[in-house]
């Protein structure tokens, strides 16, 4: 599915869930983004139709029926009834899926074009639904730059060039990838795919990518071989880069969840009278997880290593000074 075609079946579910009226194809064609670029009547109905048998088919209960008897036309509605969920228990494993899920999707486009259809609708005088911020939230974002250009390449089924900063030197080397698909891995993004240099299965951090992200060919032409498991492939070679160094923290008490989740208390101890628990996890890049760490604040203290300590101390320092 296009990234476009995706934009408007999100914009036209918020739109008919978001309203306790029928709306008339002809108001949902001036409300929802995406419908007002076609170039006739008769391809906007072709496409409407297109889009209200897509939701069918993905378990979207579509509503037909009409206002009052004064209506000469058919209007469509989503029931919140029959869309919502009950009471759903996740394992944690199922959980963390769902939120991998839910990040991947919350794109600047996506949440751009979501506030967008909702205020259309209210200055349509449509009755919408006084919580819009329930069906949409924000969520936290990938910031790096080559996410979008090589999500839109694996959907495109194209290869890429970019230039790559190895981790063992500064200078950057222009690599070409056939990409099969975009993982987050220990809150790193990498991208995995056929390495047409090396003429072997590579991943690529996406934070080493250096500059614009590059086409290479015509869509179509790169195939994802059957049975790849992209998330092993980058485990395995995340501990490949490098085995995990221990790092000894102070975890304030019923705080810092994301970290208590990946480390093994080992002790109870006190810090300027706040009770916490000692910690131990081990780090395959204890220099980049600085940033993690220093942004739990005064909820986590580096013990050790020395140099993980003071890496963290600079960044609450270097935020503090900018704060005044």
């Amino acid at each position: 599915m296009s990234v476009a075609r995706a934009e408007r079946l999100v914009n036209l579910v918020l739109c008919l869930l978001s309203t306790r009226q029928y709306l008339s194809a002809e108001r949902i064609r001036g409300i929802v983004p995406g419908y007002a670029d076609a170039p006739s009547d008769e391809a906007f109905f072709r496409t409407f139709e297109r889009d209200k048998t897509e939701l069918r088919e993905l378990g979207i209960p579509l509503e037909v029926g009409r206002n009052s008897m004064f209506d000469t036309v058919d209007g469509y509605r989503i029931a919140r009834r029959d869309y919502e969920l009950g009471e759903i228990d996740l394992e944690p494993d199922e959980a963390a899926a769902v939120a991998l899920a839910v990040r991947l999707w919350d794109s600047p486009e996506l949440t751009g074009a979501a506030h967008g259809a909702l205020l259309k609708l209210r200055a349509a005088g449509v009755d919408v639904h006084q919580s819009p911020h329930a069906i949409v939230e924000p969520k936290v974002r990938t910031t790096e730059p080559a996410f979008a250009p090589l999500l839109a390449a694996v959907e495109a089924s194209q290869a890429v060039t970019f230039d790559y900063r190895r981790p063992s030197g500064p200078e950057a080397r222009t690599r070409t990838l056939e990409p099969w698909g975009v993982v987050s891995w220990r809150g790193r993004w990498y991208v995995v795919g056929q390495d047409r240099d090396r003429g072997a299965p590579r991943c690529f951090r996406l934070s080493r990518i250096v500059g614009d992200v590059g086409k290479v060919g015509k869509p179509g032409q790169v195939r994802r071989p059957d049975g790849v498991n992209l998330m092993a492939f980058v485990a395995s070679f995340d501990s490949e880069q490098r085995p995990g160094q221990p790092v000894r923290l102070w975890v304030a008490e019923g705080r810092a969840a994301g970290v208590r989740r990946r480390a093994t208390v080992v002790g109870a101890q006190e810090i300027d009278g706040a009770k916490g628990d000692v910690v131990e996890l081990d780090l395959a890049y204890p220099d980049s997880a600085a940033k993690w760490l220093a942004g739990y604040g005064p909820d986590v203290v580096v013990l050790a290593p020395d140099v993980l300590r003071k890496a963290v101390r600079e960044r609450l320092l270097a935020v503090a000074e900018e704060a005044r």
